[in-house]
């Protein structure tokens, strides 16, 4: 990929600096800020900003609605949003389920299903990891039995995040338990108002309700809503694990995330110089944005062979494992950076309409959860673990 942008891409990222500063809401960006959790209904507001803008899905063909940018474009955009405090967007229907269904869904699929996710109409969230079946995702046992015209599905998902948001989950399920385990999986587009639904809140290390319980008893789905062959949903759910880690990679909020480290240890507290000029910190510092650089160049890269038609494989586990390692590390900085401002933390000083200021400095406020959360990232989306050995075998064939 040429970095050396023509006049035409430069026009570009300036018109999108200029609509994201006209027309990012002030609410939200202070909410980014400082770290509290968005509603639906105000990441709504900011995705439907970006769809009557015709940019909410960059990366989606034309002829399904989405921009259909190459990959300078795209990388373009992403840094600009990462500029601004813009909040994350909702990656079940946008990054996951539209691809699945664009790439692989009939024509009925498509025509009902993508024009809702592109204007956040409706709200998707992921039926994957089990109980006992979480980065070893093809031990799933949550059936569903045809009967005529519709399956039936019973069983347990856990870690569902937004659930309690969803309109719509999609659900690898297992409708055969001949052959290996990745056989007989099948990938069905589940109603979340369908009875025998029940989602209960699992409340994470930072107090908030991130993921649930997903329960099925006897849920009815009609066979229209399988994409795709039986038994043939493995394939459907790698092609959406592909778009999922590489969007776990996160350079554009690490950048985010490492601005606001660099901004906390350059101010001074109490008259103490500031933790910038330890060369110790500065050194671990510099360490963290020469990883992010380098986990920019292999996004780039892989940018570059899907735009020469060469779609990332489990390559893509890379962007992963590095990704979220590199969050850990940045606001594992960050905490250390604000000492015992960090301590202090009330999750209700978060939230709108709190009349107290954030214990500590301003620049405390919205840390720690981020940190607590954070943790998480090496388990979601596969383990890191599970990335390593995908990467062993499949891409350096150990």
């Amino acid at each position: 990929m040429d970095l050396a942008f023509s006049d035409e891409e430069l026009r570009f990222r300036d018109e999108a600096r200029a609509f994201v500063a006209a027309n990012l809401p002030d609410d939200i960006a202070a909410a980014v800020r400082i770290g509290r959790d968005l509603s639906k209904e105000e990441i709504t507001r900011w995705q439907k900003i970006l769809f009557d803008k015709g940019w909410i899905a960059p990366h989606w063909p034309q002829a399904y609605g989405g921009g259909g940018w190459d990959a300078t474009r795209r990388y373009i955009f992403d840094q600009v949003l990462s500029e601004y405090d813009t909040p994350d967007l909702n990656p079940f229907g946008l990054q996951m389920v539209g691809p699945v269904i664009y790439t692989f869904g009939n024509d009925a699929q498509k025509e009902r299903f993508l024009p809702p996710v592109l204007s956040s109409d409706e709200w998707w969230c992921q039926g994957y990891s089990e109980p006992g079946a979480g980065s070893d995702l093809a031990t799933l046992q949550t059936r569903a039995v045809r009967d005529g015209d519709h399956y039936f599905v019973n069983g347990t998902k856990t870690w569902t995040s937004l659930a309690q948001y969803a309109d719509w989950i999609f659900c690898l399920v297992r409708t055969s338990s001949e052959g290996k385990p990745q056989e007989g999986i099948t990938f069905l587009l589940i109603d979340m108002t369908t009875p025998g639904i029940e989602v209960k809140p699992i409340i994470t290390i930072d107090g908030r309700r991130h993921v649930n319980m997903t329960y099925f008893t006897d849920v009815r789905v009609p066979v229209e809503n399988r994409v795709g062959e039986e038994n043939k949903g493995w394939t459907y759910a790698k092609f959406l694990l592909g778009n999922e880690r590489t969007g776990i990679a996160e350079v554009g909020p690490s950048k985010r995330r490492l601005r606001r480290l660099k901004q906390i240890a350059a101010a001074e507290t109490a008259g103490a110089r500031p933790l910038l000029e330890d060369a110790d910190f500065a050194g671990r510092i510099a360490d963290a944005e020469i990883g992010l650089t380098a986990l920019e160049y292999l996004s780039l890269r892989f940018l570059a062979e899907e735009a020469a038609g060469r779609p990332v494989g489990p390559e893509a586990s890379m962007l992963k494992f590095r990704g979220s390692e590199l969050r850990q590390q940045i606001t594992g900085l960050t905490i250390e950076a604000l000492g015992h401002y960090a301590a202090p933390y009330e999750l209700d000083q978060l939230s709108e309409g709190w009349n107290e200021p954030p214990l500590g400095p301003d620049h405390a406020a919205g840390q720690m959860p981020e940190y607590l959360y954070s943790r998480a990232a090496t388990i979601y989306g596969g383990s890191n673990e599970i990335q390593r050995n995908i990467i062993a075998k499949m891409v350096l064939g150990l």
